[in-house]
């Protein structure tokens, strides 16, 4: 099984997330494509609450997609979880993965990714499919990597300007966001009153996990 996952907060999914998958769906030959939604980013608090609501936008957003595919596997425990961690334990699920995983980041997380936890490690254990997070995206800016021994590629989609964080705060002044995410998490947006005030506490958080990686996080 070729295997391709894509981590993120998604706070909320919207339809950039679903066009880097689909994208990939296109263009590569993988069999799965994983969402792996996060449930505690290490050294973030959390509203577990609204992180269960952010599985279950996760889950309806990719139904109805063949090849897309979630995993619940960092909502398994209570602790923090790294990503040097779940890539891990998805070797041990999926023991018929061929070849490495491949893993979907944006360019603005992948040049940070030397201060992740175990990242000399990690990087060994998966090869990492790179999307623009930015205007005039000067690919040669990561050669650097490969002398270090990272497996990379760099995507040939073009930036998509839209983020969780833009979604979350029109959803607060109360302006439309059809469009930007599927039908269906709108819905469940709406019926389950999500960011609204008490929620702001998670949401300056999140704000505050994208500022640090401007420009505006899509992965």
């Amino acid at each position: 099984m070729k295997l391709c996952v894509y981590f993120g907060t998604f706070n909320p999914i919207h339809n950039a997330h679903l066009a880097v998958a689909s994208y990939v769906r296109s263009n590569y030959d993988f069999d799965v494509i994983l969402f792996v939604p996060a449930y505690k980013p290490p050294h973030k608090e959390i509203d577990d609450e609204l992180a269960h609501h952010r599985l279950n936008m996760v889950k309806m957003a990719v139904a109805h997609e063949s090849s897309f595919n979630f995993s619940n596997i960092e909502y398994s425990n209570s602790k923090f979880s790294y990503t040097y961690i779940t890539i891990q334990e998805l070797y041990k699920r999926y023991s018929a993965i061929e070849g490495k995983i491949n893993f979907i980041i944006g360019s603005d997380a992948f040049k940070e990714f030397e201060t992740w936890y175990e990242a000399e490690e990690l990087k060994k254990l998966i090869k990492f499919i790179v999307f623009p997070r930015e205007k005039d995206f000067d690919m040669r800016k990561f050669d650097y990597l490969k002398d270090k021994g990272y497996d990379f590629e760099i995507a040939k989609l073009p930036f998509i300007d839209l983020s969780s964080r833009v979604i979350r705060s029109r959803i607060k002044k109360g302006k439309p966001v059809t469009g930007l995410l599927p039908q269906n998490v709108i819905e469940y947006i709406k019926e389950n009153e999500l960011y609204k005030p008490k929620h702001e506490a998670e949401d300056e958080i999140s704000d505050k996990i994208e500022e640090e990686q401007k420009p505006n996080k899509l992965l």
